[in-house]
């Protein structure tokens, strides 16, 4: 007999409150511990994020660096590429963003905007679209090789839940900015954007660098599939930390604060809720 999971709702496949903030945690816990390994070893990690707009890579990857410092863990989300960008060879700006010894870098998308948005909406000439899919497994088998750490997953949705999703933003003026019109106009471009994401995993799920995909309709268990299967594929290990100790506070030698009065103070706003 299947049974659900604990703390999920059978109708919808939904997990309770409860179990996610629990799971979520614990999961973020073990990110802590990744990230004092990979300062400690001197590791390199890289993770692309790719996936169907309003697919949820932004919130996993909140989520995932919530307890992190950004002095080790970095996020790579790069604007349209400038008039300079355009002239060099694609992959560079991508690469001045790689990790160096003892850093993590998530890629909120990447490298293969080539071979989803640049494809379909005609920002790349079949060229260069080919070009990409010959130089990319290539490329990825050179980081590997150099000993970087590369993980790829792709975050899917279905059509339903993306215009869902869509709708919410247009509707919350806290929201309203996720929203451009390419994004909208990958809703008519729907069947363009999945013969376009089928080509980009034949030349590119590599042995090396394969992709994971990841189910995003239901949000919060995507995050927590996504963070715990990334979790099981670095070796990481508990690192001891530096035994720390406040020192006792030592006696005063007569020093003075200046008066109140000559300082401009940030008023307490505080006062009037």
């Amino acid at each position: 007999m299947r049974h659900e999971p604990a703390g999920s709702d059978i109708a919808s496949g939904k997990i309770s409150a409860s179990t996610y903030e629990a799971e979520l945690f614990r999961l973020q816990a073990e990110f802590v511990k990744v990230q004092e390994w990979v300062r400690a070893e001197r590791q390199r990690i890289v993770v692309v994020f790719e996936g169907r707009d309003a697919a949820g890579k932004g919130g996993t990857i909140k989520r995932i660096t919530q307890y992190l410092s950004p002095r080790v863990a970095r996020i790579a989300a790069l604007p349209a590429p400038t008039e300079r960008e355009r002239g060099q060879w694609y992959f560079q700006r991508y690469l001045e963003h790689l990790p160096s010894a003892g850093e993590l870098v998530f890629f909120d998308r990447s490298w293969y905007n080539r071979a989803g948005v640049e494809k379909v909406m005609g920002f790349c000439t079949p060229a260069e679209y080919h070009e990409f899919l010959h130089q990319c497994p290539i490329l990825e088998r050179m980081l590997i090789e150099d000993g970087i750490l590369l993980r790829k997953y792709w975050f899917s949705v279905s059509d339903q839940e993306q215009q869902r999703r869509f709708k919410q933003r247009l509707a919350d003026p806290m929201r309203q900015w996720k929203l451009s019109p390419i994004d909208l106009e990958s809703i008519t471009r729907w069947e363009d954007y999945s013969r376009a994401k089928d080509e980009m995993m034949v030349h590119t799920d590599t042995p090396e660098a394969p992709w994971y995909v990841v189910e995003g309709d239901q949000k919060k268990r995507a995050r927590l599939n996504m963070m715990s299967h990334l979790l099981s594929t670095i070796p990481y290990a508990d690192t001891p930390l530096p035994a720390l100790k406040l020192p006792p506070r030592p006696k005063s030698r007569g020093y003075e604060r200046t008066p109140r009065e000559q300082s401009t103070y940030v008023p307490d706003h505080c006062a009037d809720l």
